[in-house]
C-alpha cells in the first residue's frame, strides 16, 4: 500500500535506539526524509547513519541533549535550514529512573520533567513555523500514564501530562490542520532488555508476554507502523487520540 509519504520530512528526537531507531528506519524505508538526534550514543548514531545511506534519502544524524533548552532550539533550527517545512514530529525521546518516592530528589524530578515532558513542549513549539496544513505531531506515552507504577512516579506524572498536552493542542492545533495525538506503548522489546542478563532477561520476556493478550512482547517495528499511520493521510481524521501499542496488556 502507497502510503503516500514519500518526499515527506520529519524530525524524531531520540532515533539512534531502541523505539526511535524503529520510528527513524520505518520512516526512511516509506520514503520519508529524517533527521533525528543523539545525546551521546556515538556509536549507534554511526551505524544507524549507515543504514540510512542503504535506504537512501535525505537523512541527518545530530548530537543533542533534549535536557538543554538551548539544544532543542538548535536542533529544530537545523530542520529549517535542511529542509525548509517539517510534515511530522516525533517526540521519543525520553529518560527514566527507579527511585523510591521518600527519597525521589528534586532534582531528580526536574531531570526526568525536562527530558520527557519540557523539551516535547519545547520541540512542538519551535517547531511549528515548520508545521503546515496535513502534519502530524507523535508524542511516545507510555501505559503506565493510566496503571502506574512503583519507583517511577516522576517517569508516570511526565506519560500522563503528555496525554493532557496532546489533547489540548489537538484543539488549538486543530484549525491548521495540524494533528496531535499519542502513542502509549506497552513493553517493547529493545536492546535495554538484550542487555540485561539471561536469566533476567527471560523472566522479563515470560513476566509481560504473559501479561499481554497476544502474549508477547512488541517490537520497535510494531511502533514505527503505528508512526506510519498517524504520518499518513489514513489517520487524516484521527486527533487529540491515545492510541494504545501494547499488545492488549493488562
Amino acid at each position: 500500500m502507497d502510503l503516500q509519504l514519500a518526499g515527506r520530512k520529519a524530525l524524531v528526537t531520540g532515533g539512534t535506539r531502541g523505539v526511535g531507531r524503529g520510528v527513524v528506519l520505518a520512516l526512511a524505508r516509506a520514503g520519508v526524509d529524517v533527521i533525528t538526534c543523539h545525546r551521546q550514543a556515538r556509536e549507534e548514531a554511526t551505524s544507524l547513519e549507515n543504514e540510512l545511506k542503504e535506504i537512501g534519502g535525505q537523512h541527518h544524524v545530530i548530537r543533542a541533549d533534549l535536557g538543554r533548552p538551548d539544544d532543542i532550539a538548535s536542533l529544530v533550527a537545523q530542520c529549517g535550514d535542511r529542509f525548509g517545512r517539517l510534515d511530522l514530529v516525533v517526540n521519543n525521546a525520553g529518560a527514566i529512573s527507579h527511585v523510591p518516592y521518600e527519597r525521589l530528589t528534586l532534582t531528580e524530578w526536574r531531570r526526568i520533567l525536562d527530558v520527557n515532558l519540557t523539551a516535547a513542549h519545547l520541540v512542538i513549539q519551535h517547531a511549528l513555523p515548520l508545521l503546515g496544513e496535513g502534519s502530524s505531531v507523535v508524542s511516545i506515552g507510555s501505559k503506565v500514564a493510566e496503571v502506574g507504577i512503583p519507583l517511577r512516579a516522576h517517569y508516570t506524572a511526565t506519560k500522563a501530562a503528555l496525554v493532557g498536552l496532546t489533547r489540548s493542542l489537538a484543539k488549538e492545533l486543530g484549525p491548521r490542520g495540524i494533528r496531535v495525538n499519542v502513542l502509549a506503548l506497552g513493553v517493547i522489546e529493545t536492546e535495554a532488555m538484550a542487555a540485561m542478563p539471561a536469566e533476567q532477561q527471560a523472566l522479563m520476556r515470560q513476566r509481560y508476554s504473559d501479561k499481554t493478550a497476544l502474549g508477547r512482547l512488541g517490537t520497535p517495528d510494531e511502533v514505527g507502523g503505528a508512526v506510519l499511520f498517524l504520518a499518513s493521510p489514513l489517520s487524516r481524521y484521527v486527533t487529540g487520540a491515545t492510541l494504545h501499542i501494547d499488545g492488549g496488556i493488562s
